[in-house]
């Protein structure tokens, strides 16, 4: 079955950096759109992050992370990464990749109903 490992995650002071890994297993990783998503306390789940199937060409993310995360991919190592620079208390949340099988169709990558797939998540925890 398919399973999404995330790993990275920790405790940093505002200002800092941290690198989310995911690794993928069971499923072939290229075909893949994966996103990155996370959740706070007492919020519902939001998106951070995406990247398109194969080469990763396009990347979308969310304007709170914009020029301060980076997403990419190692296909050779069915991996997804999350690259988080001057991380803020308000990035404080479960941070959970999540996989979606490429279909040529239109989708919303913003939208947790567009992936079947998802991990157990990394804890990121920011203080001031």
């Amino acid at each position: 079955q398919v399973q999404l490992v995330e790993s990275g995650g920790g405790s940093v002071q505002a200002g800092g950096s941290l690198r989310l890994s995911c690794a993928a297993s069971e499923l072939t990783f290229r075909f893949y759109a994966m996103g990155w998503f996370r959740q706070a306390p007492g919020k519902e789940r939001e998106f951070v992050a995406h990247i398109t199937y194969s080469s990763g060409r396009s990347t979308d993310y969310a304007e709170s992370v914009k020029g301060r995360f980076t997403i990419s991919r190692d296909n050779a190592k069915n991996t997804v990464y999350l690259q988080m620079n001057n991380l803020k208390p308000e990035d404080t949340a479960i941070y959970y990749c999540a996989a979606r099988l490429n279909s040529y169709s239109n989708y919303d990558a913003t939208a947790t109903l567009s992936y079947a797939y998802w991990g157990r998540g990394t804890q990121v925890t920011v203080s001031s």
